[in-house]
């Protein structure tokens, strides 16, 4: 039997409030990035890692978040948290990969396409393994044109976000680049579900159980603390407020890494060649003393 899906039960609310949120972390991301371009080696993984935290809790916290307005009205849906989770890590991780190779390599040429490729294959992935965590009598059967447009979408959307963290700079352009980006993840997820349809086992009924939102409210909880450490962080580092000093201003060429750019280094000065002293003789002579 075929069940009656319903991805919108509290209409426009939770698209919005969803890309709301897939913008936040993506704004975050690109700022932590675009700040570990500034820093040395050392410190640089450390906003890295946190850019991609942010990246893929944004993006997983969208999913669920348009999530709670799906529903099927002839069963009620669970949600398998250690599933759920997974999804997260591997949204985080996969998004990781990405920003590694830009934040070291540059977001130019192979690397921009690799870091985008492996980064959209990771949003799609936590999408699809986020909709198998879910537990009602039935299951989910998908349209492969839908599957293969939504994984398109990802491996662009990726790309350009990486492209937008090597490149942009400043708040205005990280901003655009983020509601750019919102769109394109929130375009993949409703592209993916598009084609999805619902085969019921049982026999027809209706939901008794609560909401998704219900269930997904205290899952959401963990994800929205990292995207709130996250932008505390961003608010309070004194060159993301004031911008970069003089002296690394060199080191924000698009897509070249800091570690390409030798402006950390300390150029000493020519130094003067030291000229012996000079001692009178008898005559009025005058000529450099030798030891």
């Amino acid at each position: 039997m075929r069940g009656t899906i319903d991805g919108f039960s509290y209409g426009v609310v939770t698209p919005l409030v969803g890309y709301v949120m897939a913008c936040l972390g993506g704004a975050l991301g690109l700022r932590c990035t675009t700040r570990s371009l500034l820093v040395t080696h050392s410190c640089r993984p450390a906003w890295l890692a946190l850019g991609s935290t942010a990246i893929g809790s944004g993006i997983w916290t969208m999913h669920f978040i348009a999530m709670m307005g799906f529903s099927i009205d002839e069963t009620p849906i669970r949600f398998d948290k250690p599933m759920t989770y997974a999804s997260l890590g591997l949204a985080i991780a996969m998004v990781g990969v990405g920003i590694f190779i830009i934040g070291y390599r540059g977001a130019t040429g192979t690397s921009l396409v690799t870091g985008g490729t492996i980064t959209g294959l990771g949003v799609a992935s936590m999408h699809y393994l986020g909709m198998a965590g879910m537990r009602f009598d039935g299951e989910f059967t998908y349209d492969i044109t839908g599957v293969v447009a939504s994984v398109v979408i990802a491996v662009v959307a990726a790309t350009v976000a990486l492209w937008a963290a090597g490149h942009v700079r400043g708040w205005r352009g990280s901003i655009g680049a983020s509601l750019v980006m919102g769109l394109a993840v929130s375009g993949m997820h409703y592209t993916g579900m598009a084609g999805l349809t619902v085969h019921l086992h049982g026999t027809p009924g209706t939901a008794t159980s609560g909401s998704p939102a219900a269930v997904l409210a205290p899952i959401l909880i963990g994800p929205l603390a990292l995207l709130l450490l996250a932008a505390v962080v961003v608010m309070f580092d004194p060159l993301m407020v004031k911008g970069a000093p003089r002296r690394i201003l060199e080191e924000s060429k698009p897509g070249v890494p800091a570690a390409a750019v030798p402006s950390h280094q300390r150029i000493r000065p020519p130094q003067r060649p030291i000229r012996e002293p000079v001692h009178a003789d008898a005559h009025g002579s005058r000529a450099p003393q030798r030891h």
